[in-house]
């Protein structure tokens, strides 16, 4: 059995700089994936979309796992760490056999992709039966910049969903039931109305100074809105656990 790395172990491994302030946000992500993943598992991981951050390696360390994304760039810039393979491929056109992997991951990928549907009964498709996918996503109804305040000083959301290549702002909950045909197993929400400000920050057009500044100002808020936040604390973003 391939087995979970501890909570402490797998946020230490937070790939985005700065992970209490700029990157809090990626925490709060890694924690509810944390929350919704097996304690273990059997075999091989497929993590669908996953560029160069190696999540799946840091969530299990002892784990094979195929990294496959559309750009074939990305396959020399996979982490030197990681027990990853990488596969230039498409997720509506998985390029494996039925039953090939004991999970498969979709990691703030199922927004970016026109053909949702297609994607998530492939994910299906290549786990066998038993194994789990593993998907994050927005909510529906998320906004930036979180607070109003913060307005002048952010870029609006359409630009950032342009840069971020989003088809979609997120998905309800029914919304990805249907994608997968139930509900999920298992769901953990992250970004709460406290920490949102947080991300509001490290998204903005402020200087790093002033950014620091602000970070430290709402640091003691903040530092009570994480460590208060369980798995169904509303959130702007969710991840989810389904067994096939």
């Amino acid at each position: 059995m391939i087995r979970k790395a501890p909570l402490g172990q797998f946020l230490s491994g937070n790939p985005f700089p700065n992970g209490l302030t700029d990157g809090l946000f990626y925490r709060e992500k890694m924690r509810a994936i944390h929350r919704v993943a097996p304690a273990a598992i059997e075999g091989p991981i497929l993590e669908i979309g996953g560029g160069r951050s190696g999540l799946a390696s840091i969530l299990y360390p002892n784990a094979d796992i195929v990294t496959l994304d559309l750009d074939p760039e990305l396959g020399r810039l996979q982490p030197p760490w990681a027990r990853s393979t990488f596969v230039c491929g498409d997720a509506c056109v998985l390029p494996f056999a039925d039953d090939s992997f004991d999970v498969a991951t979709l990691f703030d990928v199922l927004e970016h992709i026109e053909d949702d549907r297609r994607a998530a009964q492939e994910a299906l498709r290549v786990v066998r039966p038993g194994g789990y996918v593993l998907v994050s996503t927005p909510e529906a109804g998320w906004h930036y910049p979180y607070f109003r305040i913060m307005k002048p000083y952010c870029p609006h959301e359409s630009e950032l969903m342009r840069e971020w290549g989003h088809v979609r702002r997120g998905y309800r909950d029914p919304e990805l039931a249907a994608l997968f045909d139930k509900p999920p197993e298992l769901r953990a929400t992250f970004i709460n109305p406290v920490t949102a400000f947080f991300h509001d920050v490290a998204f903005s057009r402020l200087g790093r100074r002033r950014r620091k500044v602000l970070y430290a100002l709402a640091a003691p808020i903040t530092a009570v809105g994480y460590a208060l936040h369980g798995p169904s604390t509303r959130g702007t973003e969710t991840a989810f656990s389904w067994r096939k």
